[in-house]
């Protein structure tokens, strides 16, 4: 470890993203604000302390280590949630049908984009995180396409807002439309964007109904590896014509495919992988931390509004589509 990350600045930045992280935590298991999730509250609490008190720019390098550094860790951390097995075994027939979701996703923002002229980073991080895993998807996009951090945090800040209004709606939807669990499930998991919003959809489905919608989420958050690489794929060939010189590749993207891979042939003993998944957590959201302080109020105003109404007509209409065909299956 070099001299720069034993500074004060560098440690005292760190501690600041993680005392924060634990409040927002501790926040999200309170009532209604549970509903919402701790991501999007230290990400909200992030963008609120920049707007009333300024970035701290004492804490700066350990702030944006937070952002970006750990934020990566954490993505590697998240190859442990994918159960590959599970998926070639059982869920081999929702990849195709998530394929068709990520494309639709990405298709119908491109469209959007040009109709409402608007932000085309937010647009396309939007896309990745409507079509496979939100803030997940996001994270990792915005690290192969180089995404400016106010665009990262913004996009973050919509899907986790958009999506967990989604799924509450879900809860009162289901029961209207007498559906039985498993299409509920199957409609669930195809057309969410958080697997955290999954769950709390899925909730009040029985355990089958859960279970569906479970494996449905996770067959589009293993497609977040070939995505991936698709992606960093073009980026690279741009990136040669521009330049024709080095090209920055992502290599915490192949430790998460190597987490996910370890990940099929070994099984962690219950307290390890809850540790594991409580660590992935934690990270992720003193990253949001990070990601929060990083946009000013004013880049809301004039990058979110377009955005947003694109996110939304996105997910009502992946919703209505997948509806039916969750109700075909």
């Amino acid at each position: 470890m070099t001299y720069k990350y034993l500074n004060r600045p560098f440690i005292f930045g760190i501690l600041f993203t993680l005392a924060v992280a634990v409040i927002s935590i501790a926040l999200a298991g309170l009532p209604v604000i549970s509903s919402i999730g701790a991501l999007a509250v230290a990400l909200l609490i992030g963008v609120l302390y920049r707007q009333i008190l300024g970035y701290p720019e004492p804490l700066r390098p350990g702030i944006t280590f937070s952002a970006k550094k750990l934020l990566r860790f954490a993505i590697v951390l998240y190859g442990f949630k994918l159960n590959l097995q599970l998926i070639i075994n059982d869920g081999w027939v929702m990849i195709p049908l998530g394929a068709a979701v990520i494309l639709f996703s990405f298709a119908l923002m491109y469209l959007l984009n040009k109709y409402f002229k608007t932000n085309s980073s937010i647009m396309f991080l939007l896309a990745a995180g409507t079509g496979i895993c939100g803030a997940a998807a996001i994270s990792a996009v915005s690290s192969i396409v180089k995404a400016k951090e106010e665009d990262t945090a913004i996009s973050i800040g919509l899907i986790s807002v958009v999506g967990t209004v989604f799924a509450l709606s879900y809860t009162f939807i289901g029961p209207l439309f007498d559906m039985n669990d498993t299409v509920y499930g199957i409609w669930s998991g195809l057309s969410l964007h958080e697997i955290a919003q999954v769950v709390l959809a899925g909730g009040s489905a029985n355990d089958d109904g859960m279970a569906m919608a479970l494996l449905s989420k996770l067959s589009r958050v293993f497609l977040l590896i070939p995505v991936s690489l698709l992606i960093m794929y073009f980026v690279s060939r741009k990136q040669h014509k521009k330049t024709e010189g080095k090209v920055d590749i992502p290599y915490f993207l192949f430790f998460f495919i190597l987490v996910a891979v370890v990940n099929n042939f070994i099984t962690l003993p219950a307290s390890l992988s809850t540790v594991i998944d409580q660590l992935t957590t934690l990270l992720m959201v003193m990253a949001m931390v990070g990601l929060g302080l990083s946009v000013p109020l004013q880049s809301i105003r004039e990058k979110a509004l377009k955005p947003l109404y694109a996110l939304v007509i996105t997910s009502v209409l992946l919703s209505i589509v997948t509806f039916y065909i969750a109700a075909i299956i």
